[in-house]
């Protein structure tokens, strides 16, 4: 894809389980998005309260992780220019047991709100946490209420093992180096679920390691046909 195409886009929906997911999922290509002026809206399942890091040194506990990462994911958002944030409300690693029809709705009434003309999740089937699948499944079955004619179009990130042998090479790849910066920074305002990761990920940027550079280089999706 080429870079121009970020241009295009009228308004880009992102919807993740996880506080943190839109940074480790497509922190570059929100920033390029937002450096274009195109309005972004963060829909947000939970608040990642069943999370099992709590900083190190501990940050929270069971009470106020919610509290911390919410603060977490403000930073984030201010970081990479998402100005709208739509918290669902649901619990973190239930998602799979939630009413699909009413999830299905509550993303669909969303979508017909914002109307945007690109959204970016997870890949059905592909995301190897249930809540992220389960999340996923919703979007795409809210999307298909849409008439083909004004559906917007629809990025998935997937990380199963198997997605190469599944779903062939990724269609989308998006050029983020001139904001590895804001990638990088995001991530480190998820500090309670981050700091360890991020430590260990510098030093192998510094050693010029292939996969991690190829972090900070490249985001890549697979378009998904509703």
């Amino acid at each position: 894809m080429a870079q121009g195409e970020l241009h295009k886009e009228r308004h880009v929906a992102v919807i993740f389980p996880h506080p943190d997911d839109e940074s480790f999922v497509a922190a570059g290509t929100i920033a390029l998005l937002s450096q274009n002026g195109i309005p972004i809206t963060y829909i947000c399942g939970t608040l990642g309260e069943m999370g099992r890091r709590m900083g190190n040194p501990i940050l929270a506990n069971r009470e106020t992780l919610p509290q911390l990462r919410k603060k977490e994911l403000d930073k984030a958002c201010a970081i990479l220019g998402i100005e709208d944030v739509r918290l669902l409300g649901l619990r973190d690693k239930t998602l799979e047991f939630e009413d699909e029809t009413w999830l299905i709705s509550k993303i669909s009434n969303l979508l017909k709100e914002i109307q945007p003309s690109l959204v970016i999740t997870f890949y059905p089937g592909h995301a190897i946490h249930p809540d992220h699948d389960a999340l996923a499944y919703a979007v795409v079955k809210a999307l298909a209420r849409f008439p083909a004619e004004t559906r917007p179009g629809v990025w998935c990130q997937a990380i199963s093992h198997q997605r190469i042998e599944a779903l062939g090479q990724p269609d989308v790849v998006i050029d983020i180096r001139a904001v590895a910066d804001k990638k990088i920074a995001a991530m480190k305002a998820h500090l309670s679920q981050t700091k360890e990761m991020m430590k260990e990920l510098e030093q192998k940027i510094a050693a010029e390691e292939p996969e991690a550079l190829r972090w900070v280089q490249y985001e890549e999706f697979w378009t998904y046909r509703v």
